[in-house]
Order: C-alpha cells, then sequence, then structure tokens
C-alpha cells in the first residue's frame, strides 16, 4: 500500500536519517517513535508528498485515499462545524455545496443546469453511497462533545483544544486507505482519547501515528517504527512490546560494543609497543590489519537519552498542607467554579482530571495565587513551599540570557555545580548550557522549567500539563520522580501512564448541564478509580 524507498533527508552537512526502506501493509496500525529531532514529522511529511526527501523516493498503490492530520487549526474560521468536518472529503464537500448554489439560484428548467446536477448526484453517490453523511457527521460530533444545538455554529466561536477535535473529526469522516497522525492526542481531553483510540482500532487500512502517550501507543498500534541510530527499525507489537526488544537488543549491542573496544585497545597497545621491533614487525603488521578490520562505527549509539529527574524538598511538610473553602470562578457571565472546598493532606498526590476547558487549569492558578477567586480562602500549610509548573512556559522562559544565567537568577546563592547538574539532568550538557534561553524549543523550554523546579527544592509540587511536548524518555522519567517525591503533588494531566505511575488520590470535575462542574474525590490510585466508575 505505502512504500519508502532509500529515504534520507539532510540539512546542510547534518543527516536526518538515510537509506530507509520499508513497506508498510495494510490493516496495520504503526506507532511512529524516536527522540526529539530524531525526524519523525518530517518523515510523515514526506510520505504524505508535503515535503520532499533529499534522496529516495515515496510509492502510493494507485487509487488509496490518503488522510493527513491538520495541523492549522484556524483554517477554517469561516465554516460551520458540520462543514468544517465534510471538507475532510473535499469532492463530497465541493459537490454538496455547488448543488445547494444550484438549487437555491439557478434556473431549473435550464437542461445545462439539470446535467450539472445530475453529474454532482453521480460524484455524491460515488463519495457517500449510502446518502449517510449528515447521520455520521453528527454522531462524530455528538461523540467529541458539540450537542447539535452547536453543530452550526462557526469555528471560529471555538477554543483551541475545541478546533483540533474538529480536526481529528476531518480527517477520520472520510475513512481513508492511508492515515498519517502527527501528535493527535495533544490537546485532547481523556474523553476524548478514549474516543479516538477507540476510532483507531476499527480503522481497516495503514494508519501511522506519532505520539508521546504511552498507553495510546500500546492500546492503538500493533507495529512500532522506531527512529533511531538515522534510520528506522520495524517491530510487532505495541510500545511495550517495542521496549522490551529494543532493551535486549540494546545491551547486545552495548556489549560488543566494549567488547570491540576492548580488542582495539589491546591491539593498538601493542602495535605502539612493538611496531619498531623488527622481530616483531610481521605480528605488528598483521594486528594493525584486524584493527582496520573493526568496524566499531557499525555499533552506533542511540539518539536516545534518558533524563535524570529527582525532585527533593528541602523539608518535609508538617501536619497541614491545604485547606480551600468555598472557591467560586467567573468569566464575564460564565461560572467555572462554585463553592469548591478541598482538604490535601500531608502525603496527597493528586491527579487533577476532567474535559478540556472545564476549570482545572482556574483552580490550580487560584491555588497558587497567579488568579484571584471571586470568593473563598485558601490556606496553605505552614511548612509549605511552593514548587508551580504553569500550563503555559513560555511566559515564563524567555530572554537573552543563557540556559545557566537563567537558572541563577532564582538563586544567587546557590552552588555553580548543582546548577550545572539539574541542567545536565535534564539533558543540556557542555555548551548547551552557554545557549539563549530564547532559542529553545517547546520541548527544551518544558525541561528547563523541570531543572528550575529541582533545584527548588519544593515539598509541594502544582503542574498544570507538564507532559506538553515532553517525549516518551521524559514522560517516564518524571513519573517515577513524581512517585519516589517524599512531599505533596497536584497535577493537571491527560496522560494516563504518567497519572497512573504517581497518583495515590483522583480529583474529577465532572461537566454538569446548565451548572457548574460536580466534584468527584477518590482516594486511591487512577486504575482503582476507573474500576470504581465501571
Amino acid at each position: 500500500m505505502l512504500q519508502a524507498i532509500n529515504i534520507g533527508m539532510r540539512y546542510a552537512s547534518r543527516v536526518l536519517f538515510e537509506d530507509i526502506n520499508i513497506r508498510l501493509s495494510a490493516n496495520r496500525r504503526y506507532g511512529l517513535i524516536g527522540a526529539n529531532g530524531a525526524g519523525k514529522s518530517t518523515f510523515l511529511k514526506i510520505l504524505s508528498g508535503e515535503c520532499e526527501p533529499t534522496s529516495g523516493e515515496v510509492h502510493i498503490s494507485p487509487n488509496l485515499k490518503l488522510g493527513v492530520l491538520g495541523q492549522n487549526q484556524y483554517a477554517f474560521e469561516e465554516l460551520s462545524l458540520k462543514d468544517a468536518v465534510l471538507i475532510g472529503n473535499k469532492r463530497l464537500y465541493d459537490a454538496i455545496k455547488r448543488k445547494e448554489y444550484l438549487y437555491a439560484n439557478a434556473d431549473l428548467s435550464d437542461d445545462v443546469v439539470n446535467e450539472e446536477l445530475a453529474s454532482l448526484e453521480i460524484i455524491c453517490a460515488e463519495e457517500d453511497p449510502m446518502y449517510e453523511y449528515e447521520v455520521l457527521i453528527e454522531k462524530i460530533l455528538e461523540d467529541l462533545g458539540f450537542e447539535s444545538s452547536m453543530q452550526n455554529e462557526l469555528m471560529s466561536s471555538l477554543t483551541g483544544g475545541d478546533k483540533f477535535k474538529i480536526l481529528l473529526a476531518q480527517v477520520l469522516f472520510p475513512k481513508p486507505d492511508i492515515l498519517l497522525l502527527d501528535e493527535p492526542t495533544n490537546n485532547l481531553d481523556l474523553p476524548s482519547i478514549a474516543w479516538l483510540e477507540s476510532n483507531l482500532k476499527r480503522h481497516q487500512g495503514t494508519m501511522i501515528v506519532i505520539s508521546h502517550d504511552r498507553h495510546f501507543l500500546n492500546s492503538v498500534c500493533n507495529s512500532i517504527l522506531d527512529m533511531d541510530f538515522g534510520t528506522l527499525r520495524e517491530f510487532s507489537g505495541n510500545y511495550d512490546d517495542w521496549y522490551i526488544a529494543s532493551t535486549l537488543i540494546a545491551k547486545q549491542q552495548e556489549a560488543e560494543r566494549n567488547k570491540k573496544l576492548k580488542e582495539k585497545e589491546e591491539l593498538e597497545n601493542f602495535i605502539r609497543r612493538f611496531s619498531a621491533n623488527a622481530s616483531k614487525a610481521r605480528q605488528a603488521t598483521s594486528r594493525q590489519k584486524q584493527l582496520d578490520k573493526l568496524n566499531i562505527e557499525a555499533l552506533a549509539l542511540s539518539s536516545r537519552r534518558d533524563p535524570s529527574i529527582m525532585f527533593k524538598a528541602n523539608r518535609q511538610i508538617g501536619n497541614e498542607a491545604l485547606e480551600c473553602e468555598n472557591l467560586s470562578k467567573s468569566y464575564d457571565s460564565k461560572r467555572v467554579l462554585e463553592n469548591v472546598s478541598l482538604k490535601i493532606l500531608p502525603g496527597d498526590k493528586i491527579a487533577l482530571i476532567g474535559p478540556n476547558g472545564i476549570g482545572k487549569s482556574t483552580l490550580l492558578r487560584i491555588l497558587v495565587e497567579d488568579l484571584k477567586a471571586d470568593s473563598g480562602t485558601v490556606k496553605w500549610g505552614a511548612t509549605v513551599e511552593l514548587g508551580y509548573f504553569p500550563q503555559n512556559v513560555s511566559e515564563d522562559i524567555k530572554g537573552e540570557e543563557s540556559l545557566y544565567e537563567w537558572l541563577r537568577a532564582f538563586d544567587k546563592k546557590r552552588d555553580s555545580n548543582e546548577i550545572r547538574n539539574a541542567l545536565g539532568r535534564m539533558l543540556f550538557s557542555g555548551a548547551e548550557q552557554e545557549k539563549a534561553i530564547n532559542a529553545l524549543s517547546g520541548g527544551e523550554k518544558h525541561r528547563m522549567m523541570i531543572s528550575r523546579l529541582m533545584l527548588q527544592g519544593g515539598n509541594f509540587l502544582v503542574l498544570d500539563e507538564p507532559t506538553n511536548h515532553l517525549d516518551l524518555e521524559s514522560i517516564i522519567a518524571l513519573g517515577e520522580a513524581l512517585y519516589k517525591f517524599s512531599g505533596n503533588v497536584i497535577c493537571v494531566s491527560h496522560d494516563r501512564e504518567l497519572i497512573e505511575a504517581y497518583a495515590n488520590r483522583i480529583i474529577e470535575l465532572v461537566p454538569q448541564s446548565n451548572s457548574t462542574p460536580k466534584i468527584i474525590d477518590f482516594k486511591g490510585s487512577y486504575g482503582e478509580y476507573l474500576e470504581s466508575k465501571s
């Protein structure tokens, strides 16, 4: 169905990947994984035809529909929600709109008009044989949380997260034979991710998806494409199957590499000692030939690097952590929170969950006093030292100074080695620590914020979507760090593996019709919470 032949991509002197040869089969759902910067998105753009490779070519079987998840959330502002989904099948959309125009404006007694209408009817029948496009679109939108009463509203009325849901509906509606998805779970809440998983598991055709959501990859994918070592390797199974297999391969390669390095050192020592000795010259020449045959470069090191995250509190929390009473907040005329009361005890590690836009970030901002409540009180324990990770880190991480200088500004008495170690733990090493803070990518800014949290030594961490832009290795390391952390945590996240890794208490904001959300407070893990609901 889809084949990449000798695909290579380079930018100036940097080789992103080369000699990729792979045939992707029907009814396979591939998860495309790799370190940030390995070239995953570039490879997907090459497959879709959006980007030309430096070398090689892509073959797609004739008459197959290609679906690519759009990234421009503002491309359809003047369309209704229904039409924004319908335009995913451009041929059907154009035919329907032309029909509507002719019926409303043309002379229906004109033979030319009737011939055109007949041709348009044929297109509609070919693209929608059961004449069910309206019912299908309405069902998709309802499943994504858009009630029938709002489906004719314009895209411009939606928030960014809801616009992205429409883009997902748009690419799934035509049921393409080849489906290419780059980070489809970004900006989605847990119910929407569950809906997407269910739909993708029923997809009949070839699918390639880039995601940093481990649970999503395990649930949806039956093959993994691992972009590493400047090429692509295929593994059968889901992400966990790949992890087991790749770990074994990596250990074998490391052992082989160490063996060759030791052999290389011994040969070099022999040559150095005896090359000038006439009686040993022949043996030295023989050793040199052996040395020349040693291909250590073939055992390349992985581009993956695991961060080492460790949160260590400067002091333990006493008997009181946090208590808030009757918190209420409105934006304009919309009531977001009403009379929210919570008591958080020392040792609580909370996952704050709920649909997008329900007020999770608003609640966190009120708790850390970044936003003022309309009414109610927030009382922190006397021994609490906060560490806050805001949703939009770009507002906090900016400037011309170096990474080292930016961190040092928060505590000028801090030992320079501690600052550099904190940066090194988040994979900023050597010269990278001296580059300008405003030159960082989104993922790098998130790693910088984690470096700052590690240095601060707070005993109560408040985290709002900390996994955005992080790769799988960083998310796994963050989950382990939060689990081992001796202090308190309250974290907003839609990454289920992260939630499962650390949370011992779940607080869910549940939407209610015509009222503020209901709060469910469950003491236990996320898995136990899901079991209690079922």
